[in-house]
């Protein structure tokens, strides 16, 4: 975003947005995003004629780790600078340096030969100000090569001061050069250097023709100004329309969720096929389960014993339920409407304890996402009436937890939050994690009833976080001296 406000030279604005990047930086180990932020704000601070804040932040960005090429490339933005301010001399030692060795981009070589020969054009430059020998053979050197490698960028500069070293001494010569440049310019449609190629043009001109590149000027100087007042229109209006765009959104999908609902109720002529296709996913969670823990790893033999008795239940509870609906449906009359509404609404309670034993054993995502997936989890056990407050997440670099453990600390959290909402009557659950580099640990706290740790875990299931912790060596610990509420410590070895 920044980028394309510098572009559109809304320079403050950039400059707002890429300080909004700095306290993000201290928080990556690649220097390529500092680098980044600091050279655009260095150049934005070039184009607003700040040249003293425009080398510090230069110079930040090559203080940074980096090859000889990006550091090269970072050196020739303090030397515009400097040219900028007339400080040919500091310019000219920098320019000399990197000019007596060769730096190859070996990515993209002729990257790196345009980097040398701009290098030495702009070191005739300052030695033609500085009134120092060699200006010209530089001039020529860097032509010559630009001409080979067709360069149009490197020819405009090549042609505008050949021009200009040829200005008093060859006006036709420093013509000819002038419109070359011009030409050049206008190839590669850059409008920038179209007005700057007409500047040295009208130097070297007279009469009629002085006439005519006058008015060339000042036309695409006007075009220049307007074309970057309506970029900044435009850009205006996506960001507006983006906006708007995103609230209808929102109003789009709370509308076909509430269409959904309806819709779901009103399919009363699929009673016995919905019957079935509960009892069909049943049996499907039964089997996974079942087939899951031939393949199970010796490691994780007491967490899926946990798992087969999630299975347990759904065999037990939602089967016998199943059963009980299918006898219902079969003795009732289902022509009376109290009698429909009455079986929906038992199929409705069964298919949401259902989906939630399904998202209580799906697969947990363990990738660079598995911190969006944790929150969702906790996310989902907040409601009108319990708060949740989580300090640290953002703090863990979760990258670098093994996989075995994320699932571990996913599936002890959920045991936790589950337990909550059955059986604690909390309204706030605060949840601390701090990791050093030995351990991860994790303090759950929740204001309900409470309770001790025996009663806690013959009573309310939490059997199953002790054992998911100690299968990874792992310490746990019930504070039994609130004397309301409950808090639980663990800890997971990194």
């Amino acid at each position: 975003m920044a980028e394309i406000q510098s572009v559109f030279s809304n320079y403050v604005v950039s400059e707002a947005l890429l300080t909004k990047t700095l306290p993000y930086l201290k928080k990556t180990s690649k220097p390529i995003y500092a680098r980044n932020v600091y050279s655009f704000i260095g150049y934005n601070y070039y184009n607003m004629y700040d040249y003293q804040n425009a080398i510090l932040y230069h110079r930040k960005a090559f203080h940074l780790p980096g090859s000889s090429f990006k550091k090269t490339l970072i050196l020739t933005d303090i030397i515009l600078v400097y040219l900028a301010q007339k400080r040919y001399q500091e310019a000219a030692e920098i320019l000399e340096i990197l000019a007596s060795k060769k730096i190859t981009f070996k990515k993209d070589p002729q990257s790196s030969e345009k980097l040398y020969f701009e290098i030495l054009n702009n070191l005739g430059f300052c030695y033609y100000n500085l009134k120092i020998n060699g200006s010209l053979n530089l001039y020529n050197k860097s032509l010559k090569a630009n001409l080979k490698l067709d360069n149009d960028f490197g020819l405009i500069n090549n042609y505008k001061n050949l021009s200009n070293y040829y200005l008093i001494s060859n006006p036709e010569l420093a013509k000819e050069y002038a419109k070359k440049s011009y030409q050049r310019a206008c190839k590669v449609n850059s409008a920038t250097n179209k007005a700057n190629s007409l500047a040295q043009l009208i130097k070297t001109t007279k009469g009629n023709d002085l006439k005519k590149y006058s008015l060339d000027y000042i036309k695409i100087i006007d075009s220049i100004t307007k074309g970057r007042k309506q970029a900044k229109n435009q850009f205006s209006t996506i960001k507006y329309e983006s906006k708007k765009d995103k609230e209808e959104n929102f109003q789009l999908k709370a509308q076909k969720a509430e269409n959904d609902l309806q819709l779901e109720k009103q399919k009363k002529r699929n009673i016995i096929s919905y019957v079935i296709i509960f009892f069909s996913t049943v049996s499907s969670f039964a089997l996974y389960f079942h087939l899951t823990s031939k393949v199970k790893k010796e490691k994780d033999k007491l967490i899926f014993e946990s798992e087969m008795r999630i299975s347990g239940k759904l065999h037990d509870e939602l089967a016998n339920d199943v059963y009980k609906t299918l006898a219902y449906a079969e003795k009732i009359d289902l022509s009376q409407e109290k009698n429909r509404e009455q079986l929906l609404n038992i199929l409705d309670t069964i298919y949401f304890r259902t989906r939630n034993i399904s998202k209580e054993n799906s697969p947990i995502i363990t990738n660079e996402n598995y911190n969006i997936a944790l929150k969702e989890m906790i996310s989902g056990y907040k409601t009108s009436d319990i708060n949740i407050i989580l300090n640290g997440f953002d703090l863990i670099t979760w990258n670098k937890i093994e996989k075995n453990k994320k699932i571990i600390l996913y599936r002890v959290l959920q045991e936790l939050f589950s337990n909550m909402k059955k059986h604690s009557q909390a309204t706030l659950v605060s949840i601390n994690l701090k990791k050093d580099e030995k351990k991860l640990t994790v303090v759950y706290n929740d204001n309900g009833v409470g309770t001790n740790k025996k009663t806690t875990i013959s009573k309310n299931g939490l059997q199953n976080v002790e054992t998911r912790i100690k299968t990874i060596n792992g310490n746990i610990i019930f504070d039994n001296n609130l004397e309301k509420g409950f808090r639980l410590t663990f800890s997971i070895p990194l």
